[in-house]
């Protein structure tokens, strides 16, 4: 400390603290280094994290610190929100980020149609881009490396015969940046997703109706061009029935091997109780009380006709066309509604069962879930729909096309449904696969839902819902900060990305926003010119965040403590201009 500066009392550093800005504790060296110097009293930094950060005091200490001093240095030296560096490469919107797992490598996908490869250095450059043009794509939408980092996915939109889009998805090999293999993908918003090290999972659709339609998930080997008749290269995983305009989008894979060994617990997930025997649960609700029961599905729009559950598909079809045709049924059904209910009766005894217990017991187990959103009441994805995939299911290898299926199970039923009440607009994993952090924009309460075409007005605000994958609970309350402001029918996916600490998110809002995981508060906002599609957190350093933007760049942050370590890490010019005059003179 300098020997002229004043000596104030612990109490009046406390208060000036308090009062200080973000910014001003990093920046104020002279009232810093006394406070540090004078002020290691556990009850004073207790106070001022409390009161600095607004946290909520029944919240305790972050498990994994030692001090509450340390704390308050981790919040505010430890947040990568200063921007060290702009990639501006790509000519289009950026609309997604993925790291490799070894953290030295990132791609990004853009509405210019290409796919870039970055390597993360000291400063990062780009090492590689494919342009996905000549193979009639519109552009490229996400990617995602697979688990040893050899291979990545790719996924775009296609323009097919008369301009009809769908989506495919490209196998870039990492070593020598070919393209190994095309899937196609349908709707284009399942993006695909790994199962494992060369399988990929990828989805079809099939309409059956105006509003109803059949969702076939695929597993494909990456490696397209095995020629022996005996191996496959597809096949298909499971066939699930899409009522009132719904389909499945935005498939990923969870792996159930690390619960009981999680990054990080959070609070109150012991508080929660065993599981419950209703599979659905419904977050409309405002009340702890009321969220903390599962609730029945919402009553459908179709009144439920007498004696019709419990009686084979053929006599409950037979049943309703006689009692339509008798006048029995009121108010009279509309076309889409008729639909909608002969759907139904046809699918009850055409659905294979769940599968019992789908909570994991054994920490062991290679059980892994297939996550993705889906619905039961407008096209709006407002439902996670959770099926087990068992490890016989992990391989091509075996029967194809459904061949060990009975003739009466033509549908595969969901083992677990979570309704979010609202337009789902972005999903992410905590790194252990314990938690999934679920964006969306709330439906008004008590909204009731008439035409499936015609989903309720949603939320400019955006909840970032917390459910723990082994209970099949919700935890915390959401989080709050971000906004989004398209309607139902232009609502795109803002993706967000999960770190051991911290979660990150996009928004409409031109900013992207880190929350801590453990207090459920919101640290940074990171300033775009645009919409930010995407973040991105290194799977090694989650020190580093990565944001992309439609204003055609991607951002590099780095926390404070990071850029002193990088600065101190490079040479210094007097330095360097010393050793040159030393070298002329010799």
């Amino acid at each position: 400390m300098d020997a002229g500066c004043p000596r104030l009392p612990d109490t009046v550093l406390f208060e000036i603290f308090l009062y200080l800005d973000h910014a001003d504790v990093l920046s104020v060296g002279l009232v810093c280094q006394q406070w540090r110097a004078v002020a290691r009293d556990e009850f004073l930094w207790k106070e001022l994290f409390y009161r600095y950060y607004r946290v909520s005091r029944d919240v305790p200490r972050h498990p994994g610190a030692v001090s509450w001093y340390d704390e308050f240095q981790r919040l505010y030296d430890t947040i990568p929100c200063v921007e060290v560096q702009a990639l501006k490469e790509h000519n289009d919107q950026v609309l997604h980020l993925s790291f490799s797992h070894s953290g030295c490598l990132f791609a990004s996908c853009s509405k210019d149609c290409t796919v870039k490869i970055w390597s993360n250095e000291l400063d990062i450059s780009l090492q590689h881009s494919s342009n996905m043009r000549p193979y009639n794509w519109s552009y490229t939408q996400f990617s995602q490396f697979n688990s040893d980092d050899s291979l990545l996915l790719v996924s775009g939109v296609f323009v097919g015969p008369h301009n009809s889009s769908s989506g495919e998805i490209a196998v870039i090999s990492m070593e020598n940046f070919t393209l190994l293999s095309r899937v196609r993908n349908k709707p284009y918003d399942v993006f695909g997703c790994w199962l494992n090290e060369t399988n990929l999972i990828s989805g079809n659709l099939h309409r059956i109706g105006r509003i109803t339609s059949c969702s076939v998930l695929w597993l494909n080997n990456a490696f397209q061009g095995i020629e022996s008749e005996n191996v496959n290269v597809v096949k298909r995983l499971f066939k699930i029935q899409n009522l009132n305009a719904s389909t499945i989008r935005t498939v990923m894979v969870a792996d159930c091997s690390r619960y009981d060994s999680p990054d990080l617990l959070l609070d109150y997930e012991e508080q929660l109780a065993a599981s419950s025997t209703c599979p659905v649960f419904d977050l409309g609700s405002d009340s702890e009380e009321e969220e903390a029961k599962p609730k029945p599905p919402p009553e459908p729009a179709v009144q439920e006709l007498p004696d019709a559950r419990g009686v084979p598909a053929e006599h409950g079809l037979q049943q309703l066309f006689d009692d339509i045709m008798e006048g029995r049924v009121g108010p009279a059904m509309t076309e889409t509604e008729l639909e909608t209910k002969v759907a139904e009766l046809f699918v009850r005894n055409r659905t294979k069962p769940p599968e019992p217990n789908l909570l994991p017991t054994d920490s062991n187990s290679k059980t892994k879930y297939l996550i993705f959103t889906t619905g039961c009441l407008t096209y709006s994805p407002h439902q996670i729909g959770i099926k087990r995939i068992l490890p016989h299911q992990m391989t091509t290898a075996g029967p194809v096309l459904g061949e060990e299926r009975r003739s009466d199970e033509f549908f595969d039923s969901l083992d677990h449904v979570i309704d979010i009440h609202g337009h789902i607009i972005g999903m992410g994993l905590s790194p252990d696969h314990r938690y999934l952090y679920v964006n969306s924009r709330a439906w008004p309460r008590d909204c009731v839902i008439s035409d499936p075409m015609q989903p309720p007005p949603i939320a400019e605000e955006i909840d970032l819902h917390v459910f723990d994958l082994k209970t099949m609970k919700e935890v915390k309350r959401a989080l709050r900060a971000h906004r989004a402001y398209t309607p139902n029918e232009e609502c795109f996916f803002i993706f967000l990305d999960v770190s051991r600490d911290f979660v990150a998110s996009g928004a409409e809002d031109r900013h992207g926003y880190i929350w801590d995981r453990h207090y459920n508060i919101c640290l940074a906002k990171l300033q775009h010119d645009n919409v930010v599609n995407s973040v991105a957190f290194s799977p090694v350093e989650q020190e580093l965040l990565l944001t992309a933007s439609d204003d055609t760049t991607i951002k590099v942050w780095r926390s404070p403590r990071a850029v002193r370590i990088r600065q101190a890490r490079r040479p210094r010019p007097r330095k360097l201009l010393f050793s040159w005059l030393m070298n002329q003179k010799s």
